[in-house]
């Protein structure tokens, strides 16, 4: 009878086996047939934190009113036409062929400052003509400037027939570049070593007037470790980069050791350009005294 249970036990082996098997097949094969898009549980979510919300300073002050248009007719609307140059006129309608500093010097609207710039000073300057289609008609206008001790003043012309007509007149800081986009002009002022200004203008069928005007950065501001006039402070060029000529550079000077002391070269910390610390020997310990061993009875 144990014979017979034991080949019954043995025979049921397999089968057990099988039908692992085939619970783990029919497991792969429903996770192989998984909906595209279907919703898995992936565990706990991140906790979502909100934007943080500005927090004004000083909410109790009274905020500053907006600014309003000016009213109807006011600004340039109001100024007078421009008049043409008395006694110039351009031969054969050509800006070009006219003489710039006698056109300058019959315009009325220049300074004194510019007429004395215009004999010659220190620091003076007549930009060359340019020639740049500023009204949108085909033909071009003349644009100068005349850098006086200070400030500089730029100048634009048109031609109405064979007279001269000043469209624009600014004062702008010296150093002030310029530039045409299509027929409106730009001029970039610097207003700082890291901010410019820049004016946009335009012809409005009368002159050209401006249209916008607005600060923008061209730079960081300099910090102590950049652009500092302290002598102190030393350069952190990368290793092998060319030395910046805007930034100071210490060399490194010899300190003298005092008398019975030793220079270490380094302490393992300061790296490389660090000063040497010395090292002061330590004086031995004195001697313990020592007595004569006692004389046994």
């Amino acid at each position: 009878m144990a014979a017979a249970l034991t080949a019954r036990l043995r025979a049921g082996v397999p089968s057990l086996a099988g039908a692992a098997v085939a619970t783990a097949g029919l497991a792969a094969l429903l996770a192989g047939c998984a909906t595209p898009g279907e919703l898995r549980d992936n565990g706990v979510t991140a906790r979502v934190t909100p934007p943080p919300v500005p927090q004004p300073l000083w909410p109790d002050l009274e905020a500053a009113p907006s600014p309003t248009s000016p009213p109807e007719g006011s600004g340039r609307a109001t100024e007078p036409p421009p008049q043409p140059v008395p006694d110039v006129t351009a031969p054969g309608q050509d800006l070009t062929a006219l003489d710039l500093r006698a056109l300058l010097a019959k315009d009325p609207g220049v300074t004194a400052d510019e007429r004395r710039a215009l004999d010659g000073c220190p620091g003076c300057e007549l930009r060359s003509p340019e020639f740049r289609d500023l009204t949108g008609d085909g033909r071009p206008e003349l644009v100068t400037a005349v850098g006086t001790a200070t400030a500089a003043v730029l100048h634009v012309y048109t031609l109405t027939g064979d007279r001269v007509l000043p469209v624009l007149r600014v004062q702008v800081l010296k150093g002030f570049s310029a530039k045409t986009v299509g027929s409106d002009l730009w001029l970039d002022e610097p207003t700082s070593v890291s901010a410019q200004t820049r004016s946009h203008y335009g012809w409005d069928g009368v002159r050209l007037s401006l249209l916008e005007q607005k600060l923008e950065g061209i730079g960081p501001i300099p910090g102590p470790a950049q652009g500092s006039t302290d002598p102190a402070v030393t350069s952190s060029a990368t290793p092998g980069a060319p030395p910046d000529p805007a930034r100071p550079s210490v060399r490194p000077t010899a300190v003298p050791v005092p008398p019975g002391r030793t220079v270490v070269p380094g302490n393992g910390t300061g790296g490389a350009g660090t000063a040497p610390r010395t090292a002061t020997p330590v004086p031995a310990p004195p001697a313990r005294p020592t007595s004569a061993p006692e004389a046994k009875p």
